[in-house]
């Protein structure tokens, strides 16, 4: 997590992307940033999921301020691509949409923080700050969804999670090992199944995740509890 290490860096503005696919709303959060603070920098801006990975990579902000809905897959989809190149950026979700299924799905692909789009100026620049500085920021109604959806208490139901819903038992309990650093033979092992299944059961994980090797697993899982 990125983080102020001296002096000279708690003194420097938090550099902040911009994501929406709202001009008009890029340019008035723009100028409203601009115009009430010298913590925050406005460093760059994107309307759609390729611009935002583009030039987040680009230009390397702090954190990220990032729309829920967008027409080319949402903020979802821009964390999904950015967080397998980089750890570091910090996202903050600012969305019109106060749905829990919005707010744990973006919080799931892991944004550090919701908040909606009524909030003031001077609360979306502590929120901004708040965030870098390695707090995890909701507007307060939404808080309650993130505590419910991981909690786990009894009798609690779950949140969905669509792309964790496409995964077997099995193949859940596969992943929960490998995560946790188990060797294929350690997992076959405790599970009393062949090496053999547990190569299938990882590969269908690999495909139905979209991902590619065991540190990106491992990575999923974590950001879904399952470890």
């Amino acid at each position: 997590m990125t983080s102020p290490v001296s002096t000279e860096d708690e003194k420097r503005p938090v550099r902040v992307f911009l994501v929406d696919d709202h001009g008009l709303f890029r340019a008035g959060v723009r100028a409203e940033l601009d115009s009430i603070t010298d913590e925050v920098e406005v460093v760059g801006e994107a309307g759609t999921v390729g611009e935002a990975v583009a030039g987040i990579g680009h230009r390397k902000p702090d954190v990220v301020l990032l729309d829920v809905h967008m027409p080319d897959g949402g903020g979802a989809e821009v964390l999904r691509q950015v967080r397998k190149d980089d750890t570091d950026v910090v996202f903050l979700a600012l969305s019109v949409s106060d749905a829990a299924e919005d707010v744990i799905a973006v919080i799931r692909a892991g944004a550090r923080g919701y908040v909606t789009k009524t909030i003031s100026s001077h609360e979306l620049v502590r929120s901004i700050v708040r965030v870098f500085e390695g707090d995890a920021v909701f507007s307060p109604r939404l808080a309650g969804f993130v505590l419910d959806a991981f909690a786990d208490r009894p009798g609690q139901a779950p949140i969905s999670d669509p792309e964790l819903d496409l995964l077997t038992p099995r193949e859940r309990d596969v992943l929960r090992l490998l995560a946790r650093g188990y060797a294929y033979k350690e997992i076959a092992s405790e599970l009393f199944i062949s090496v053999k299944t547990v190569e299938t059961h990882v590969s269908s994980v690999l495909r139905k995740t979209q991902l590619s090797n065991r540190y990106e697993l491992s990575r999923w899982a974590s950001d879904r509890r399952l470890v």
